[in-house]
This record gives structure tokens, sequence and C-alpha cells, in this order.
């Protein structure tokens, strides 16, 4: 479901079918230095203040960039929301000392293997940050940001040995 209840960035979320049980598809999107691997904005992700992996109150920072030629750069101190295996991620950056954007990836097993929702809430943005997301189109390239994470999660899920679509494979190659 998508919503635009203004003419700037609020909300929105996309969803995908993922030929793997819940539990594999967690692992990796709750990888968050592996986030790069996923999504064509994030460069690199850290866990920061002792934190160590996916937990609620886990601290990090990310690191961005968007934009031609990816010129747009940005990094962000984010905090572990929710930590559920197999049913739920979600995490909450930061700008200017507030919580800003909160970022979620919901789990749910159906037949075949796993539907992946992957949406995100504005809480909150300096002014400037406004002005940019209409004529850049923000909420366009997030969409499509959230399509690009959500294939390539997908396929690196469907990789894992001991998943169907994994099993295939490895069969196909030998």
């Amino acid at each position: 479901m998508v919503r635009r209840e203004r003419f700037w960035l609020t909300r929105g979320s996309r969803e995908a079918t993922v030929a793997a049980p819940p539990d594999v598809v967690y692992d990796l999107v709750a990888d968050l230095p592996r986030m790069g691997e996923w999504s064509p904005e994030c460069v690199a992700v850290e866990w920061t203040g002792g934190s160590t992996g996916p937990a609620p109150g886990a601290t990090f920072v990310g690191h961005n960039r968007t934009g031609p030629r990816g010129l747009i750069r940005w990094s962000r101190r984010g905090r572990v929301l929710a930590a559920d295996r197999g049913r739920e991620f979600a995490f909450v950056t930061e700008e200017g000392g507030r919580e800003s954007t909160e970022w979620r990836f919901r789990l749910e097993e159906v037949a075949g293997g796993t539907r992946v929702t992957q949406s995100y809430d504005v809480r909150w943005l300096p002014v400037g940050f406004r002005i940019i997301d209409v004529p850049l189109n923000r909420f366009g390239d997030l969409q499509r940001a959230m399509d690009h994470t959500l294939g390539r999660l997908a396929a690196a899920a469907e990789s894992v040995p001991g998943t169907v679509a994994g099993d295939a494979r490895t069969e196909q190659a030998r």
C-alpha cells in the first residue's frame, strides 16, 4: 500500500513474495552491515555503542548516497526498534538529534515462502529536506529503491541452501 498524505514525503510501502522461509529472510534483512547488498542507497552500516547485532535498542550508523551519479551523500545514526526473528525488523534513523524516519520489514509466511513488506514513515525532517522532496521526487525514488531492495533481498534469500529455490539452484549447477 502506498499512501501520500501530502505533497511531500510522509510514508510508503512495497511488498514482495520471497521463495524462502521467514527466518531466512529475517536473518538477511536484520544483518544491517549487509544492507548495502540489497539497497541501492545504502553504502555501509556499522554497529555502534557496543551493539553487535539486531536487538531492540541496538545502535548503528548508516552511510547512504543517491541522486545523479550518487553525488548526494549522508550518514545517519539509527536505533533498532523491533527484532522479532521471522516476523519483523524495524529501526528508526535520526536527523538533527530527533527521530526522523522509521523503516520496517514485516514478514508473513505464505504459500511458497514469505510476504515481505518494507515500509517507511517519516516522523520529522528539517524544512530544507522538505523543500527538496518534491522537485527531486524523493517519494518516487524511495518507491523504486524499495522495489530494488526487495528484489535483491529475494534473490539472496532464494539462493540460500536449504530453501526450495536455493536447493533447486544447487541441483541445476550439478
